[in-house]
Order: structure tokens, then C-alpha cells, then sequence
């Protein structure tokens, strides 16, 4: 790779990874706490960041009582919060055992004592607490089923919510009458709070009508005894229930925070930026067709010696109909746009998920530049086929073109940037 190409990849990576560090929980929790209620305080939460967050959280407030739920890996060090480990994204026996001994304490709580509850993306498969009849091997079915499914990450939700004893408002409401102020990294196009971990703390509107609609309408296939329990009553806690009244739900860390981090370093060394959005979602394939055509039309308006643009946007897109192989969405996207490309010089990017796990690999995506297909080529690999096996990681990985970040500690989901340069004139 020339040195050129070797520039712009670095420039790339130091973009994501400034959009990582502002969603950090060290820069996000301690202008969002309080000073530390006097009192019980009993710290709870789940999800991909909620250990890095319990770390801060002592780190301000000093040793807290409490039990959090993360990621095998990412658990931090802590003084008094016991942090617990437990699979992603298929639940385990460790994440079921933790959600009742989390329900269990919230439970125990009185009036006169305060929750900090701790919840970002991940959390919806951590907190594990199936209803009705379902064991956890059903739960593990349907969790596959909804990953496959190709469905929105709010319409997966909804299917969760109404198999579930702890979201959809249900963990919220087992605090009651403690007061609760709840911290929330968003991982979901919209930032919706309700979608956020499946909303755990917030009230729901769907019915169990809903979600069997978007359940008929994916295709999805579940256990006779899932589909059993959304025939039933859910357990759901409508908005307005009495017991969230003393809940306050607050969003510290976003992905229109950390493309504006983005942003603002590009437009440091003189890029003119788009922010394409923040919530963008669809077929991670068909979404890099569509920004590949964008960023063509984009250089055929450059004139020789103009400042490059460059193309930035967040949000959750999926793979459906899944080949077999090792992929994820963003490598996927990334695959895409340099199939569409077909080597145009003057174009590269980078495309990773932000909490350094992008599908069925522990890597957080792929760059891509100008000679990326003609290096696979060189070693034999044909791009169709190895999209047709959902096979990207293999492919980038055989390039030495993945993004590895191991655990990130946050979670503001996909980060994708565009760097497109004037043609020589």
C-alpha cells in the first residue's frame, strides 16, 4: 500500500477512535451524576458498558453496593459494585442467574432509597428472564431467530419485550418505591429510551398483537412455547403505571455525539464533512451501494486542488439471509462499497461498530481503499462469492484490513466514514 493510501488510513482509524472517546463513560458519567444521594444507594445495570460506567461511577461517588451485567470480557475494576460476566448476544446461564439476583435486590428496596441504574446496548441479551413456560434454551432459539431475522433493532425489541419478566418497564418497576435515576449509552438509531436495552426502565406502548405481527411478517420461526406466551397476557408496564413515577431516564452518550467529535477533527485539517445521519438503518449491502453512488456523485462535483469532503454516518443496519460464513454489518458495508467502487481512485473509508464487535467476530469492522479489490484479487478471492457468504471478515482479514479494538468499553453503534478526494485534473 503506498504511503498516500497508508496516510489515509490512519486518518481514518484516528476518526473512530475520537468517536469512540466521546462516548466514553470516563468523559459521560461525572457531569451526568448528582452528588451521591445520602442513604442507601444500590447501583444496578447491563449491557456492553455498564461496567466501564459502575468504574466511573466509584470513581466519583466512592465504593457503592450494587450488582451489574456485562459482556464476557469487558468487565472493569470496581470497589463495592459486584460486576458479573455473561454471553453476547445469546443469553447464558450466568446472565439468568444474574437478572433474578438483580431483580431480587431492586425488590428488597424502600421509599426512601435511591437506584443508579446503569443500562446501554448489549443489555437487551444480558438481562435474561424469560416468561411463561420458556426456558432459557427457548430464549437462546429465539434470540437466533431474531438475529437472523434481518428485522430493525426496535422491531427485535419489541419481540423481547413481551417474552420477558425484566424489560419493557418491568426492571424499572421492581425498584418501586425507590427513586431511580437511570444512565443510558445509546446503541439504537433514534435514541429512543424504549429501545435502549429494550427499555427495561421505561414504559411500553406495543402489545403482544405487535409483536406477533412483526414475528409474522420476518418469518420468523419460534418455539411453539414463545409463541404460546405472546398469545398470553405480557407483563409489560404500560407509560403512566404508578410504579415508573419515580424513575428518571436520561441519555449520556449518543451517536450524533461522537460523529460531531468526528466532524469537528476533520474539519480541523480542512475536510468539507456531510453527516449523512445518525440512524441510519437497512441492509448493510444495499446501504453501501447506496453510499458508494453518493460518494461518486460526490467526487464528480470536486475540481482538482478543493479540499476533500468527507462522508460520515451512525446508526444499525443488518445482514439477513445469512450465507454462513464470518461477517458482520459493517464489514459487509464496507464489502459493499468497495464491490461499487471497483477501485475509483480517490476513495477509502472505514467502517466499524463502536463497541469493537461487528457480527459473529470480535473486530470492530474493515477500511477499504482504492486497491482493495485488486489486492484480493492478487490472492485469489472473488468479492461476489465471499458476499454471498456473508463471509467479510474472512475477506478483510486475509487483506490484514481488519479495525481490532478489543473491548471499547462503550457502545454508540456503527461509525462509518467516507474520505473522498478530486481526481488529479
Amino acid at each position: 500500500m503506498g504511503k498516500d493510501l497508508k496516510s489515509e488510513t490512519a486518518f481514518l482509524r484516528k476518526l473512530f477512535d475520537v468517536a469512540v472517546a466521546a462516548a466514553d463513560p470516563a468523559v459521560t458519567i461525572p457531569a451526568a451524576l448528582p452528588e451521591k444521594p445520602a442513604g442507601r444507594v444500590v447501583v444496578v445495570g447491563a449491557g456492553k458498558a455498564s461496567a466501564r460506567m459502575a468504574e466511573v461511577v466509584e470513581q466519583v461517588w466512592g465504593p457503592c453496593e450494587g450488582l451489574v451485567l456485562t459482556r464476557y470480557g469487558y468487565a472493569r475494576p470496581t470497589q463495592g459494585i459486584e460486576i458479573v460476566e455473561a454471553s453476547h448476544p445469546v443469553a447464558d446461564a450466568a446472565g439468568q442467574a444474574a437478572t433474578t439476583r438483580l431483580l431480587a435486590l431492586l425488590e428488597s428496596l424502600g421509599p426512601d432509597d435511591f437506584v443508579l441504574c446503569l443500562i446501554s446496548g448489549g443489555g437487551s441479551a444480558l438481562l435474561c428472564a424469560p416468561a411463561g413456560e420458556m426456558t432459557l434454551e427457548d430464549k437462546q432459539a429465539v434470540h437466533r431467530v431474531l438475529l437472523e431475522s434481518g428485522a430493525p433493532i426496535a422491531q427485535m425489541n419489541v419481540v423481547r419485550k413481551h417474552m420477558s419478566r425484566v424489560k419493557g418497564g418491568q426492571l424499572g418497576a421492581a425498584s418501586h418505591p425507590a427513586k431511580m435515576l437511570c444512565l443510558m449509552i445509546s446503541d439504537v438509531p433514534g435514541d429512543d429510551p424504549a429501545d435502549i436495552a429494550s427499555g427495561a426502565t421505561v414504559g411500553e406502548r406495543s402489545t403482544p398483537a405487535d409483536a406477533l405481527e412483526i414475528v409474522a411478517r420476518y418469518g420468523m420461526e419460534l418455539p411453539a412455547v414463545a409463541m404460546d406466551v405472546l398469545k398470553g397476557a405480557s407483563s409489560v408496564v404500560a407509560p403512566g403505571d404508578a410504579r415508573l413515577s419515580k424513575i428518571d431516564n436520561r441519555i449520556i452518550s449518543a451517536p450524533s455525539q461522537s460523529l460531531e467529535a468526528a466532524r469537528k477533527l476533520a474539519g480541523s485539517r480542512g475536510l468539507r464533512v456531510q453527516i449523512l445521519g445518525d440512524a441510519i438503518e437497512g441492509e448493510a449491502r444495499d446501504e453501501g451501494a447506496r453510499q458508494a453512488a453518493l460518494a461518486l456523485e460526490v467526487q464528480r462535483g470536486l475540481k482538482a486542488g478543493e479540499a476533500p469532503v468527507l462522508l460520515l454516518s451512525g446508526g444499525e443496519c443488518t445482514v439477513s439471509g445469512w450465507g454462513g460464513g464470518i461477517g458482520g454489518p459493517n464489514a459487509e458495508f464496507a464489502l459493499a462499497v468497495a464491490m461499487a467502487l471497483q477501485g475509483q481512485p480517490g476513495i477509502s473509508l472505514i467502517a466499524c461498530d463502536t463497541d469493537g464487535v461487528d457480527g459473529a467476530a470480535e473486530v470492530a469492522g474493515a477500511v477499504v481503499t482504492e486497491q482493495t479489490l485488486a489486492r484480493a484479487g492478487a490472492l485469489g478471492i472473488d468479492a461476489a462469492d465471499v458476499m454471498m457468504r456473508s463471509d467479510s471478515h474472512t475477506f478483510f482479514a486475509a487483506l490484514e484490513d481488519q479495525v481490532v479494538t478489543g473491548p471499547t468499553l462503550t457502545n454508540v453503534n456503527d461509525f462509518r466514514a467516507i474520505l473522498i478526494k478530486p481526481l488529479a485534473g
